[in-house]
């Protein structure tokens, strides 16, 4: 542990940040997947609309970085269209 008073503080402050950034990141991928699941479901429409907002509010906040929310909205559309083609 740091000695120095303001060090302290940042360890404080970065647990928080990491725990904040980890549960963030676990909603993402519980969206991601319900979205997924669902597919070809009446349902599958909010599932997916969650999982997008989840996604662009995790890269405004820059959890996540803005190309990694893109790629993964990508793929996530490339999925679903996919399964509702068969």
């Amino acid at each position: 542990m740091a000695n120095i008073k303001s060090q302290k503080k940042r360890v404080i402050t970065n647990a928080k940040a990491t725990d904040r950034n980890k549960a963030v990141r676990s909603e993402l991928r519980s969206r991601v997947k319900t979205a997924l699941e669902t597919a070809g479901t009446p349902e599958n429409q909010e599932a997916l609309r969650l999982a997008v907002k989840r996604l662009d509010k995790a890269a405004a906040k820059r959890t996540i970085h803005p190309k990694q929310a893109a790629r993964r909205k990508s793929r996530l559309m490339r999925k679903l269209n996919a399964a509702s083609t068969k």
